[in-house]
């Protein structure tokens, strides 16, 4: 999509795993001043080694939330895996924010490091006020996980986990695990018998439609 577009009030990121119209991101959406912008970015499939499958499900997600969000009347600017310009995400990002100039950028915190500190990167870079929104997926918002952190010589996930199941009250029984065991680890690093797994059931499947279809053959092209 052209990037000279009218300038917005707010500019609303959604990110390729947080496409739910409970998105913080989308909070006091206003139609007639505010823009969603949703990236399709090369680089993001290359960072790591991804299997073409994994990559087809989020473009094809993407690309129906978007579908969705114009079909409810939401102004979406939306760049696509072989639209012209850089392969990040974050400079495909920093180009919209100095074509449209929006008052602000409102985003959910990102479940990645690295792009969170790309994305803080680029609103400093191109003067844009920027607004993270704790991402509601989680129980615990990343600062309370800070405040678990501070002052620990090493994070061992068991510990958080197991204060987490307390705090929330998640399979305890008071102080104690249900059934007396805090995980099964030992149990699930054991091997099948010798005739493999039991009674599993066929995976489901559905005829992909025409938006998925596309992106299959994106994927098998790119």
């Amino acid at each position: 999509m052209p990037l000279t577009k009218p300038p917005v009030g707010t500019l609303r990121l959604i990110l390729g795993d947080q496409l739910w119209r409970g998105n913080p991101a989308l909070a006091g959406h206003d139609p007639a001043r505010d823009v969603l912008l949703m990236i399709e970015a090369p680089g993001e499939a290359t960072v790591v080694w991804n299997h073409q499958a994994r990559i087809a499900l989020f473009l094809a997600s993407m690309r129906h939330f978007r579908d969705e969000c114009r079909a409810a009347g939401l102004p979406v600017h939306y760049i696509a895996l072989d639209d012209p310009g850089p392969p990040s995400l974050a400079e495909r990002l920093g180009a919209v924010l100095k074509a449209r100039m929006p008052r602000q950028l409102v985003a959910c915190e990102p479940g990645e490091w690295r792009l969170r500190q790309a994305i803080d990167a680029v609103a400093r870079d191109t003067g844009v006020a920027l607004t993270w929104y704790a991402d509601t997926h989680f129980l615990t918002p990343l600062a309370d996980f800070n405040a678990w952190a501070e002052g620990r010589r090493s994070l061992r996930m068991e510990h958080f986990y197991r204060e987490q199941r307390r705090r929330h009250q998640v399979l305890m029984a008071g102080d104690a695990p249900a059934g007396g065991r805090w995980n099964f680890d030992a149990d699930n690093r054991r091997g099948f018998a010798a005739g493999g797994p039991r009674a599993v059931p066929a995976a489901p499947r559905f005829a992909p439609d025409t938006v998925t279809r596309e992106v299959l053959a994106l994927v098998a092209r790119r």
